[in-house]
């Protein structure tokens, strides 16, 4: 099995001729692209004051929150795999699935608040909680408490960042990356004066926890998780922090291992923490562990060992010298980064402070080079969260000080989860979105459950929120969730579509044999028997339906959340049932459920254009009930999917323009990040890019308005407010799909390119087939184009400038179905081939 193929690289992380093999097969096939070096680094002239100030790093499982004090360091820790509970309840509610019937006869009774009543009957537990790991502070003597030429950087082309300061005439500095080959944080202090380095570190968490001495140089930290963790936003229980709550499996344990090493210095050890005096130059490692074993296994009875896991990792580690380390995890990371460049010409402020670079942003200054600072800077957040088997990236990536983190840091997915991996196949980092199909391999089986226990059907089925635990039903701790969240169903099959996509770009039939045809097809027979003859219209529709997370405005003037047919409900129907009807095709297999899945795909209910020109939304065209709501959901079809484009379905295309004008600009940081790719898609890139400088608005402290405040933080995290990773995910996405259109059988160059990136290149992206893409462009028409190709065949491509062969090339110009939509081309291609194409004029 391929997933099980991803866990062993994911856990052992050793570069193994299996691993190497993996990295070649699922990669550009290409030499690494280059981008300038001094343009991918975020720094600052002071200490981070505030979370959102200090500058993460990761190796995919283990995550540190930098802040570079002088006198005190802080560095916050997080662990992938450390949350609170345990493994789901084999029954949740089992009486749910009695109250279908009453759901349905009130819904096509038009008595939607009832049925909204009776909807709330159907639900069942809460996600668990993402927790933090802990903290390390570093207590640093100085003779001098002013400090000079200060400054503190992370370089995302090294995945390291560099703290430095004067004190006393000595120059300080401190160096911390996070291997993932490793497996180790590592961080080397160091002064320039002999024997001038004094400091204690010492580690302490929220969680429980107890430290004790592992050897002369080394302490562990040593605590338990808890077994119930309330979301932040429940409050009506006395005690939402549960250690040893009721009829739940015990939490999980974890260790957290330090080390110091030094050449010089004196080393001590006691349960406070690690001493180091009279040195020049110190080494810490520190390792993590926890005993999770898996999403149906309890990890304090059956958990694994975490004391050997981390002590083995130590112990390895520190058998390497700092040089070799540090050469392990750039050859690791740069194999992943370096795929990718993209160069903007224009105005570079790279030599301001990137917190002073985001201030002059926001008031209307020119920074392309922040642009593509900001692009980069979301892979390097994949690379660095999303490496570990059944734990993608969450709500916050890999980086949550919060002991009940906001929304838990869960999975939510009804847009955040999916717009965390929109970057990953364009983006060249493919590999990142092992750790999601690992997930969604367990919720076919929880899913199974609640499908059976919720709706009396087939298949599998996921909700609003799922964990690492991977629960599936409806949350709300039963009837205490509002409907127009809690009760949503679509999130499996929407999940579904990452696996058909990943086929696309790779042609891997074995994975599409193995991992995704069992998965998409479950989830298929599931919305096959819960789909439902509409008597009035006689279309097949779900009910009930809704659309996350809105609401819809009635004739009355009243509000409700539940109907039937939702427009998002149906487009991701239409398109699973469809991507399982290709895949069973390509596989040879299912003829009769692919005749099954035709026949319901051709009786869904249609889109439908409402009477302001917008996409409808609802069954019915009805007002939203919030005009500007951030959820742009029934939009699916546009993106992330491709029912609807500008050049195949014009109409529907100019109705879902309509409905961004409507909607409006507005929004959280993730919802102005959804719309920028809306906007690249409807191939408009001066208003994607005005969303983009928007989005790339300075955030601080304080702001309170979810639904207009979102922005970027100091650090270049994503303000929801507060922080969401999505929002930086769907960022670079957005600009990715500005520069390629590479989701269908047409690639799409250049098709949302803004007047203000008139000049630039980018090297390393990909379109379906797996074909790597590099383009050159100036004065906003292509240059250079460069394809290496995955497999032989023809290669579609579509510019808006004319195109000619270069060498090997074999281009034949094609006739345009749509003469303003730009000129369609033909490529020749055989598996390996690199060809290039310049401009004809």
């Amino acid at each position: 099995m391929l997933i099980n193929i991803f866990f062993l690289f994911f856990t052992d992380m050793k570069r193994t001729g299996l691993s190497l093999m993996l990295i070649i097969a699922l990669g550009a096939g290409r030499s690494h692209a280059q981008q300038r070096n001094n343009n991918l680094k975020l720094w600052y002239k002071e200490p981070a004051i505030e979370w959102s100030q200090a500058l993460p790093l990761g190796n995919g499982r283990v995550g540190a929150m930098v802040f570079g004090g002088t006198s005190e360091e802080l560095i916050q820790l997080n662990e992938a795999t450390l949350w609170s509970g345990g493994p789901v309840s084999k029954q949740v509610n089992p009486a749910a699935a009695s109250y279908l019937p009453a759901v349905r006869a009130a819904l096509f009774s038009e008595k939607y608040h009832e049925a909204d009543s009776l909807l709330r009957k159907m639900q069942g537990a809460f996600s668990q909680s993402f927790l933090p790991l802990g903290d390390i502070r570093i207590h640093q003597q100085l003779k001098d408490t002013l400090v000079s030429q200060y400054s503190r950087d992370l370089d995302i082309a090294n995945a390291k960042s560099i703290t430095r300061f004067v004190s006393g005439g000595i120059t300080y500095t401190r160096e911390l990356f996070i291997s993932a080959p490793d497996q180790v944080i590592v961080i080397r202090l160091r002064s320039s004066k002999k024997g001038a380095l004094q400091f204690k570190a010492d580690p302490s968490s929220q969680l429980h926890y107890q430290n004790s001495v592992t050897g002369a140089k080394e302490i562990a930290m040593r605590g338990k998780a808890p077994s119930q963790v309330d979301p932040s936003y429940i409050n009506y229980n006395a005690e939402p922090i549960q250690y040893e709550a009721a009829g739940s499996c015990k939490g999980m344990r974890y260790e957290l291992r330090m080390r110091a090493i030094s050449p010089d210095g004196t080393v001590t050890t006691d349960a406070t923490g690690i001493t180091v005096k009279n040195a020049t130059e110190a080494i810490l490692l520190l390792t993590a562990a926890t005993s999770f074993n898996g999403f149906d296994k309890c990890p304090d009875s059956e958990g694994l060992d975490e004391k050997a896991i981390a002590g083995g990792q130590m112990k390895k580690a520190a058998a390497l010298s700092y040089a070799n380390l540090l050469q392990r995890h750039e050859q690791d990371y740069h194999k992943y980064f370096n795929r990718v460049s993209l160069n903007l010409s224009g105005d570079d402020q790279s030599a301001q402070p990137t917190d002073e670079r985001l201030r002059r942003y926001t008031a209307g200054g020119k920074d392309q080079a922040l642009e593509s600072l900001y692009f980069q800077f979301g892979r390097y957040l994949l690379i660095s969260c999303s490496r570990t088997p059944s734990a993608p990236a969450n709500l916050q990536g890999i980086w949550n000080k919060e002991l009940r983190a906001p929304w838990s840091s869960n999975y939510t997915i009804n847009i955040n989860t999916q717009m965390n991996y929109w970057p990953a196949e364009v983006c060249n980092l493919m590999e990142m979105q092992q750790p999601l199909y690992q997930l969604l391999k367990e919720l076919s089986v929880t899913g199974a459950a609640t499908a059976g226990e919720f709706y009396n059907t087939r298949g599998w089925v996921a909700h609003h929120n799922t964990d690492i635990w991977a629960i599936a039903n409806p949350v709300g701790d039963k009837g205490k969730g509002d409907p127009q969240w809690a009760n949503w169903m679509m999130g499996g099959n929407w999940l579904c579509q990452f696996l058909w996509q990943h086929y696309c770009y790779t042609g891997d039939e074995k994975f599409l044999r193995d991992t995704a045809y069992p998965i998409m097809k479950s989830a298929a027979l599931f919305s096959l028997d819960f789909l439902v003859k509409d008597p009035a219209s006689g279309y097949l529709v779900t009910a009930p339906a809704t659309s996350p997370e809105n609401k819809f405005l009635l004739a009355n003037g009243t509000q409700e959340s539940v109907s039937i047919a939702s427009t998002m409900d149906m487009t991701i129907i239409r398109e699973l049932f469809n991507n399982v009807i290709k895949a069973g095709e390509v596989l040879k297999v299912d003829n009769g459920l692919r005749d099954s899945l035709q026949v319901a795909a051709d009786r869904l209910y249609p889109f439908k254009i409402g009477k302001d020109g917008s996409l409808q939304e609802w069954y019915k065209d009805w007002p939203s009930g919030e005009t500007e709501h951030r959820h742009i959901s029934h939009l699916y079809a546009l993106f992330p999917g491709d029912q609807i484009s500008p050049s195949a379905t014009p109409e529907l295309a100019n109705a879902t323009k309509r409905t961004l004008e409507i909607r409006g600009d507005g929004g959280t940081g993730w919802s102005k990040a959804w719309k920028i790719n809306t906007w690249a898609r409807l191939e408009d890139g001066n208003h994607a890019y005005k969303l983009l400088r928007e989005l790339l608005t300075l955030t601080g402290k304080g702001a309170v308005d979810m639904h207009n405040a979102g922005g970027t933080y100091a650090n270049l995290f994503c303000a929801h407010p507060p922080f969401q990773i999505d929002g930086n995910f769907g960022g670079t996405s957005g600009i990715a799909q500005m520069l390629l259109n590479g989701q269908s059988n047409m690639i799409r160059l250049l098709p949302a390119l803004p007047d203000a990136w008139a000049t630039g290149d980018v090297k390393g992206l990909l379109a379906y087939g797996g074909h790597t893409i590099d383009m050159s462009w100036k004065e906003g028409k292509l240059v250079r184009v460069t394809i290496y190709a995955k497999k032989a065949g023809t290669c579609y491509l579509l510019a808006k400038s004319r195109l000619k062969a270069g060498a090997n090339a074999q281009l034949a110009p094609m006739k345009p179905k749509d003469p303003s939509a730009g000129y369609p081309y033909a490529l020749k291609t055989t598996a390996g081939g690199v060809y290039t194409l310049l401009a004809a004029e």
